[in-house]
């Protein structure tokens, strides 16, 4: 009995190491791409807005509408990973978005900003979702809170990496076009050398895995077929879209992205804004807080899936980051540069912080095709969060003059999606050790 427990111990971690060695890295640099060309937009302002005459309105506008064509397609899209195919689905929105991010490259005018920035969104609709379910194939309830972290880390890397890049990329000037445009149109491609190697380098569930030992495989499969077996209350997709609770956690994406956004998409214009730097400096300086974010977001994933506990693991963040808005509103006002930077760090560091025990959540009472609906839904509507709050902060720019007044409404979002997240906890008796996910 001891021997066949021995035994038992050791595929597991076998096949555990193998599938992190196969799997993470690559959904990694997935993800890294994909906030590259999500977010070079924000770099590519710097001096997109000055050549082309964008005022602060219209550039929030077009960085926020993105998320407008991302809702449209959101839902269907974790359905189909399902269903469908997760590998083909993903690779089919890497060749896209690849696509369409470089002709973003090529715009003249606010209408082509617009047009450019909402097709992108339609393109790029289910990726996470998709990756989301995609993990669901490989990785138990106990492990996938390490596996989202390390997903979602290709956030903060990407911008991290998108600093440099654009330092270096922004002063290029080839073939008569200026180095924002290079900056679009170049960091678009490796999305769709990915998207092809996707095709191929995927395996869709772990009885295809030819790359685990026939043991490995058996152990998996068994283990996420427990999962679903264990499982009182099967919700259907329809239930799960109507769930009060799946609606709350929407709007607690909804809220946390507003934020989370709002700050992203305009952190180089601030930090221009507030100092004589030229912009391979600023674009230097925007990458700050992204960096600081990244160990302690894995930190906080592997904390939140050893201690079980994803509620407070949630909150912490989300009122952090509030806190830190708030501190933001009074140093840009008296012109502190590095006091900003330090506070837009730890703001930045909750908003990543909170995603690897934020997404484990729906799981905790959906059924697997239920949770790639509700996934969908939580994602695409929450989602709309990244159209409010770049959107907000321009139009309120425009009208006081600066960005004090957009600060204070981004704190009072990250401070209400913490405090809901509460009422998750009271709702679903999670507070405590929910040890699922």
């Amino acid at each position: 009995m001891q021997l066949a427990a021995s035994t038992q111990t050791d595929v597991a971690r076998r096949t555990r190491r193998r599938v992190d060695r196969r799997l993470m890295p690559f959904i990694l640099l997935l993800y890294i791409v994909s906030y590259l060309d999500r977010f070079n937009v924000s770099l590519a302002g710097l001096q997109m807005s000055k050549e082309l005459g964008f005022s602060d309105s219209v550039f929030g506008l077009g960085s926020g509408i993105f998320f407008i064509g991302y809702f449209l397609l959101e839902i269907p899209g974790g359905v189909l990973a399902e269903v469908w195919s997760a590998r083909k689905w993903i690779a089919r929105i890497l060749l896209t978005w690849g696509f369409l991010a470089s002709a973003t490259g090529f715009i003249h005018t606010a209408q082509q900003f617009y047009w450019a920035r909402f097709f992108l969104g339609v393109a790029e609709a289910g990726f996470v979702p998709g990756i989301l379910v995609y993990l669901s194939h490989w990785y138990r309830p106990e492990d996938r809170g390490k596996a989202i972290a390390i997903f979602f880390a290709g956030i903060p890397a990407s911008q991290a990496l998108g600093g440099p890049l654009a330092a270096v990329l922004l002063r290029i000037h080839w073939l008569g076009l200026a180095g924002w445009r290079w900056l679009l149109i170049l960091e678009g491609i490796p999305a769709v050398v990915l998207g092809i190697i996707t095709l191929f380098y995927l395996t869709e569930r772990p009885q295809k895995a030819k790359w685990l030992q026939p043991d490995e495989r058996e152990w998996l499969a068994g283990e996420l077929e427990k999962e679903q077996a264990s499982k009182t209350e099967r919700i259907s997709a329809w239930r799960a879209l109507a769930d009060p609770r799946v609606l709350l956690l929407a709007a607690i994406l909804f809220l946390g992205l507003n934020s989370n956004y709002g700050v992203s998409l305009w952190l180089p214009q601030m930090v221009q804004r507030l100092s004589t730097f030229d912009v391979s400096k600023v674009s230097l300086i925007a990458s700050i807080p992204s960096l600081c974010s990244l160990p302690l977001m894995l930190l906080v994933g592997w904390h939140s899936d050893r201690s079980g506990e994803r509620i407070w693991h949630t909150v912490i963040p989300r009122l952090l980051s509030a806190a830190s808005l708030i501190v933001v509103f009074f140093s840009t006002v008296s012109g502190h540069i590095w006091l900003s930077v330090a506070m837009l760090s730890l703001a930045t560091i909750g908003f990543y912080c909170a995603h690897p025990a934020f997404w484990p959540l729906p799981n905790v009472f959906l059924g697997r095709a239920a949770a790639a609906a509700s996934l969908g839904l939580i994602n695409s509507f929450g989602n709309l969060g990244g159209f409010l709050g770049p959107y907000m902060l321009g139009a309120l720019s425009d009208r006081t003059g600066g960005f004090g007044p957009g600060l204070l409404y981004l704190a009072g979002c990250s401070l209400t999606s913490g405090l809901l997240v509460l009422v998750v906890g009271s709702v679903a008796g999670l507070k405590r050790r929910t040890r699922s996910s």
